[in-house]
């Protein structure tokens, strides 16, 4: 008797979230909620979509489909979640990107089986200390809110590997994130950090760290220890200068430092011997060290927007280099060296002080685009010119 009566709620239930949603449905061939969650319960379904229905409140039936094991309500108007939402205690995956939530409810503690929590462009500024009972979860994504602080029990979260929480209001983290031993990536580019968080320094699987448009002036020393880091992104900030241990990240195989203030580069650079991908520009750099020609690797190197009047002829090292620009710097002569980057494929020398450019560049057959405008060069070598896939670009 006990089920007939909570069958017969769940029927009520169903049909009053039907009578404000029917008329919405109309001619647009899309279920109704009343016949999408109506469904769900005939099935026995364990995955429900109610993305992009303009709810502003959750209907009260979702909650009692305790059988769902993914449950999408993002691109939303949702403000608020209720306490039941913790009866879903099989979700896996549960999705509330692009609503308007200002608060999360305790009891999303108790869904212990959660793997990917995705609370992406709402509007929380505190997370709950509960959500440290998430033992299983795997992805934590609240990119784009207004967080100022984590709680500490986020360091209770041992199943995770990728945590998002770029476009915030952080400026540090709790010292219990030292913790996550299995993270692999983090996103905190877009916050208020002035120094890079030294619970990061102790995290030994990071592969993946996103620092990008914050306030940082230094990097610690310590950014050694992380050996396994493959990707660095630190643009948009404020550095002056790179410690020597950089060149520990031997495994880095995009280093990104545009948009910073940057006078010099270490030589231990050259350590890096599997970067592929090197951007530094928008610095206020005049030279580079000649160990970046032991970058073999490298396949993108972007200079462009800096103070060179000349680039060390090692770059003609870099073999397995296919782009290269130089655009808005001092140049004036190119080291005929460029010649041995027969994997070329783009050359930007745009606006830079050159009267010529040597023959050499004739023997780059992969050669598709070369951008020369804004330059005061006169006949270009007829090597170039015959390069037969050549497009060059100069205005």
């Amino acid at each position: 008797m006990a089920v007939n009566l909570q069958t017969l709620a769940l029927s009520l239930s169903i049909a009053l979230t039907g009578l404000s949603s029917a008329i919405c449905s109309g001619a647009s061939g899309r279920l109704s909620l009343q016949q999408e969650i109506q469904q769900a319960v005939d099935s026995n379904a364990e995955e429900l979509d109610l993305s992009d229905r303009g709810l502003s409140t959750l209907p009260p039936a979702v909650v009692q489909l305790i059988q769902l094991k993914a449950l999408r309500l993002n691109g939303n108007e949702l403000t608020e979640l209720p306490p039941e939402i913790g009866q879903l205690t099989h979700l896996t995956e549960l999705y509330l990107s692009d609503n308007q939530l200002s608060t999360f409810p305790p009891e999303v503690g108790q869904l212990g089986r959660l793997r990917k929590l995705d609370v992406g462009n709402n509007q929380l500024t505190t997370l709950p200390a509960q959500i440290g009972n998430l033992s299983n979860l795997e992805r934590l994504l609240l990119s784009r809110n207004r967080l100022q602080h984590l709680p500490a029990e986020i360091g209770q979260l041992s199943a995770l590997t990728e945590l998002q929480l770029g476009g915030n209001q952080l400026t540090d983290l709790p010292a219990e994130t030292r913790q996550l031993s299995g993270l692999i990536a983090l996103d905190l580019v877009q916050n208020h950090f002035t120094t890079v968080p030294p619970a990061i320094l102790d995290l030994p699987n990071l592969q993946n760290l996103y620092l990008g448009g914050n306030q940082l002036t230094t990097l610690p020393q310590q950014i050694g220890q992380l050996s396994n880091l493959k990707a660095l992104w630190l643009r948009g900030n404020q550095l002056a200068d790179l410690p020597s241990e950089i060149g520990q990240l031997t495994g880095l195989v995009e280093l990104d430092l545009s948009h910073n203030q940057l006078k010099t580069i270490p030589p231990e650079i050259g350590r890096l011997g599997d970067l592929k991908v090197l951007y530094l520009l928008h610095n206020y750099l005049f030279s580079l060290p000649l160990e970046v020609g032991q970058l073999s690797r490298l396949t993108e190197l972007d200079l462009g927007h800096n103070q060179f009047a000349q680039v060390p002829a090692q770059i003609g090292q870099l073999s397995n280099l296919e782009r290269l620009l130089l655009n808005d710097n001092a140049l004036q002569a190119v080291p005929p060296e460029l010649g041995q980057l027969v994997k070329l494929k783009g050359l930007s020398l745009r606006n830079n002080q050159l009267l010529e450019l040597p023959a050499e560049l004739g023997q780059l057959s992969n050669l598709d685009v070369l951008d020369i405008g804004g330059n005061r060069l006169g006949k270009l070598p007829g090597e170039v010119e015959r390069l037969p896939n050549l497009r060059i670009i100069r205005r």
